[in-house]
Formats: structure tokens, sequence, C-alpha cells
């Protein structure tokens, strides 16, 4: 096991580095905090870049999880490197560096998928994630330009749910063309004359659900690809539903 001292150690510096999207994008790797998290990576039989923690952290970690303290790649740090690396208000001082893993070609030709056309907001992303997850989904997929799945918050609102299903950050055009080649229909949520109401629609053993972006919905572009459209009747004077309420809705329709 190694031990570092010091925030200005180069290691740690660039550890740091990872709560933000460029750095994980140049680095390939992302941070991960917290027991519940590193549990269930390790559940996952997620192979580990670093582990860092407090002694009492580790200690934990090797009584719990099996953790080998004498590895290379585990590393004993302070309180004062512990606040310089975490994203949270209250540290577990406990973290854990991973590689990121996207497959460069899949094969959508199964399952129930959530699509998730530009969402904003990570909170949202990762709790539409954790609901997909518990009604049994295949998987999700984020465009491009959503946030990044690895963002911290995002992780953080998964609940370990990221290494339970498969998440693919792909075009949606792509996306969408590949479930509708191999009979997998793919259903848009979003206002519009020509959308039904989601009570309309009988589940189906696979399909495609299209959620939009928080303040601008789903694209057209998007939206001309689906088979059909849909929404969720609003029977109070609310003017719309949160991203994330509204695919737990739909979700659950149609798990």
């Amino acid at each position: 096991m190694q031990q570092i001292s010091s925030v200005n150690n180069k290691l740690v510096k660039n550890l740091a580095k990872l709560n933000k999207k460029k750095y994980r994008e140049d680095t390939g790797l992302y941070i991960i905090e917290g027991f519940h998290l590193i549990e269930e990576a390790l559940k996952a039989h997620k192979k580990f870049k670093y582990l860092l923690g407090s002694d009492e952290a580790l200690s934990k970690a090797e009584a719990e999880y099996g953790i080998d303290l004498s590895a290379k790649n585990v590393i004993l740090i302070n309180t004062s490197i512990s606040r310089h690396l975490s994203a949270t208000t209250n540290s577990q001082d406990i973290f854990m560096i991973l590689k990121i893993a996207q497959p460069k070609e899949f094969n959508f030709n199964y399952g129930k998928w959530v699509l998730l056309d530009n969402l904003a907001d990570p909170g949202n992303v990762g709790t539409i994630i954790r609901t997909a997850d518990a009604a049994g989904f295949t998987g999700v997929v984020l465009s491009p330009e959503s946030v990044d799945l690895y963002n911290p918050k995002a992780q953080r609102a998964m609940q370990g749910s990221q290494f339970h299903l498969d998440l693919i950050i792909k075009n949606l055009g792509d996306t969408i063309t590949d479930l509708k080649a191999n009979g997998i229909l793919v259903y848009a949520s979003m206002l519009d004359k020509t959308a039904k109401q989601l009570q309309d629609f009988e589940k189906e053993p696979q399909l495609g659900l299209v959620i939009g972006n928080e303040a601008h919905g789903v694209s057209d572009f998007v939206a001309n690809l689906s088979d059909e459209k849909l929404y969720i009747p609003i029977k109070g004077q609310a003017e719309s539903l949160n991203a994330a309420v509204a695919a737990g809705i739909m979700i659950y329709h149609f798990a």
C-alpha cells in the first residue's frame, strides 16, 4: 500500500481533475466515491485503477470487501486529500478510479431501452438510469450532447445502477435506426398535437422510449424518426413534470 500525505502530490492533483469532463475525456478515467458505489463496482467485478482512502475507510474495505491493502494501487490518504478529491459535502473518505469503458459498436437487437435526447441535468440522468434499472430495462442510451455520464453527480444519483445495465453514448438517430431495423418500436415522449396519451399504449416486449431535454423536449429530428409520440396527461395546474419523474411514470408503464 502506498501512502500520500500532501494535496500537492502530482497523482492527487491529477485525480482531483477527474471531477471535470475534459480531464475524464483526456485520461479515459473517472472517479466514484463512497462505500455504496464502490461496493457495487466490486460486485460487478470492475477492476480499479486506484483505490484511495483514510486508514479507517481502507480497513473497512478490507474487512467487508476483501480489498488487499498490500496492493500497489491501494493508497492511504489523509483528510485534507479526501476533501480535495471529494465532490460531496460529507465525504466517506474513500475513492475509486475506474476506466471509462464504452463499446465501439453495439447491436440493438433486443430489449427495452431509454433514449436520452440532450438531457442537461446530471441528477435527472442518474435518476432515470436508476429507475430503468429498477424496472428491469436493458439499458439507457445517451446522446453525445447529453450531460456527461461520468459526471460525479450523475454517478451518485445512479446509486450503483450504472453497473447493472448497458449504458451507451451514441447518436440517437443511429440508435433509432438500429432499433427499428430489428423490429423494435420507438416512442417519443412529447407534447404534440399528434401525440397519444400514455394510457393508450399497451406494454411491449421490446421498445425504445425517448426522453427529451428538460427545457426543449425531444428534438424534431428524433421525433420524426420515432414510430409514435406519447404524453402524460396533466390533471392539475402544473405546467409540466420533471423529466426524471415523467420518465419514471413511462418506464414503469412499459415495464
